[in-house]
């Protein structure tokens, strides 16, 4: 009874004072507070009564029961994926609160879904479809504490935490896809619209500096070099300039310094794994943006410029579609032949400067002793303004040649449904057929001896080897010369550092209950283009 009173009370606000009453939480008191879920979703259900092209979807229910939303914003709103097929539009997903205790997005996508649908004409809506997530991790975002991320600078009220209802956290599980609440973002938003551009909001934890608002791009080396390229030398730089020039805020792009204690040591941005979710957008060859809000700006500036920044990415988006969409298709083209060059698998990779350097408000740091010895950190007020390299260019330092397929010997369906969540073709050999392969032959395999997600990740050694091999009728066939056979690659190679092996999707296949011996690796490598039945 309660929750229509609420509902019936902003519907009546709405009516009696415009649609401009509609208010974020973090608006409502000030920024002392942020949003709880069914805030949230009173807000949302505020927006879909007061509006006409905005629709809801729900993507995921949470391991705790509730449901995660998707906002679809459009004009001419969209039924569903399909009418686009024929559309001019490009799609872009504004995703937040995957980390449930660094809220900036969750307020400021709110905030924002509102301002452009008050917008006449849609002048954004004419050239992109939105889908906007505020609340991503719902479970996460209900622990709230003032004891959660007590570094940061508001909101007072307190915020959520990291992991969801599972302990899990959703940015390490784009390639397992164990949690709800991503395999919905996969199947549901990935799979189904096919975002140009995704931009998932955070809020730092690092070094320290003035400027309020950082970001970067998708860097690991296996996605398409010209769209890594182009969000560092042309998408990327705009959006820093025009958030600057155009709504006064100050910006840099993401990362550390290489030594806290050093500002001039360099820039880092140092997560280039594809279990991190804007770098696996960039496997599957679209663009992605990691915003990262300062931790230690205050919260109503942390909450603007984000607001800012998705406001500028959408109006960069909106301006240069026809350019995006031309990369797109040729990056899709280029998978259909990357099965023929030689050594384009990034095995282990590093970080290098991209060519420009950045600038950067620097603040120095201190240190005060911690417990047992461990020294921290804290700011002091020594301001200088430094130009270092950024190290944000991954590029292979060992690779291997993609073959044109893979072949699956186990009928594992925990393994057939990550492939098929992940949106991955699959064929079956219709007869018994011999075929001249590469085989994986293990030579170590060790688990960690520390628990990472719920896994004893694994490392492994070994090489492939020539043979002639049998495979029955209904092996399971993975070509990759399709859209998405750089995420076929990434699972399926045992030494890539994310895939199957990485996160014991095999272990059952690999040892046997007695000896010191391995079996054989369980995927074959079909290096030359064969007719197969």
């Amino acid at each position: 009874m309660k929750f229509i009173l609420t509902i019936i009370s902003i519907l009546f606000t709405v009516v009696l004072f415009g649609q401009h009453a509609l208010q974020t939480t973090a608006e409502k008191s000030d920024y002392k507070s942020t949003s709880s879920y069914s805030e949230v979703m009173l807000f949302i259900d505020g927006l879909l009564s007061s509006y006409d092209n905005i629709q809801l979807e729900t993507i995921a229910t949470s391991t705790e029961g509730r449901d995660i939303p998707l906002l679809v914003i459009a004009d001419p709103l969209p039924v569903n994926p399909n009418d686009l097929i024929n559309d001019d539009r490009i799609v872009v997903y504004l995703q937040a609160n995957i980390h449930a205790g660094e809220v900036e997005g969750k307020e400021a996508t709110q905030m924002l879904m509102r301002d452009l649908l008050n917008e006449k004409p849609f002048l954004i809506f004419k050239n992109i479809v939105l889908l906007v997530c505020p609340i991503l991790n719902a479970d996460g975002n209900e622990k709230f504490s003032t004891k959660n991320r007590t570094n940061q600078v508001g909101p007072e009220n307190g915020v959520g935490v990291r992991h969801n209802g599972q302990y899990l956290d959703l940015n390490r599980d784009a390639l397992k896809l164990e949690t709800p609440e991503i395999r919905g973002v996969v199947t549901h938003i990935f799979n189904r619209w096919d975002p140009a551009i995704t931009v998932d909001c955070h809020t730092t934890n690092g070094s320290y500096h003035e400027e309020p608002v950082t970001f970067t791009w998708m860097m690991n080396p296996n996605g398409d070099r010209s769209l890594i390229n182009f969000m560092r030398d042309k998408m990327m730089p705009d959006v820093h300039q025009n958030l600057l020039s155009k709504y006064n805020v100050e910006n840099v792009f993401y990362g550390e310094f290489l030594d806290r204690m050093i500002v001039d040591s360099g820039w880092i941005s140092y997560a280039a794994e594809p279990r991190f979710l804007v770098n696996y957008v960039g496997i599957r060859n679209r663009l992605s943006i990691l915003n990262e809000n300062y931790v230690y700006a205050d919260f109503k500036t942390r909450v603007n410029g984000c607001y800012y920044l998705l406001k500028t990415i959408l109006e960069y988006a909106s301006k240069n579609k026809e350019k995006i969409k031309q990369l797109l298709s040729a990056a899709d083209d280029n998978m259909m032949n990357k099965y023929i060059d030689i050594d384009s698998f990034a095995i282990e990779y590093k970080g290098i400067p991209t060519p420009e350097k950045i600038t950067i408000k620097a603040i120095e740091a201190d240190t005060i002793p911690g417990v047992k010895g461990y020294w921290r950190y804290k700011q002091s007020d020594r301001k200088r303004t430094v130009t270092v390299p950024y190290i944000a260019d991954y590029y292979a330092t060992r690779s291997i040649a993609i073959p044109y397929a893979y072949l699956l010997t186990v009928n594992d369906p925990d393994i057939l449904d990550n492939l098929i969540n992940h949106g991955i073709e699959l064929h079956k050999l219709k007869e018994k057929t011999t075929l001249e392969v590469e085989g994986y032959k293990i030579e170590e395999l060790n688990g960690a001896k520390r628990l990472y997600q719920g896994h004893y990740n694994n490392t492994i050694e070994g090489n492939y080897i020539g043979e002639t091999k049998e495979f029955a009728e209904g092996t399971f066939i993975i070509y990759t010369a399709q859209k998405l056979g750089n995420v076929a690659a990434y699972l399926l190679e045992p030494e890539a550092d994310d895939g199957y092996v990485k996160w014991n999707f095999f272990d059952r296949y690999l040892v046997p209950q007695w000896g010191w011996d391995y079996y054989p690796y369980p995927v074959y490598r079909l290096m030359h283009k064969t007719e197969l039945k």
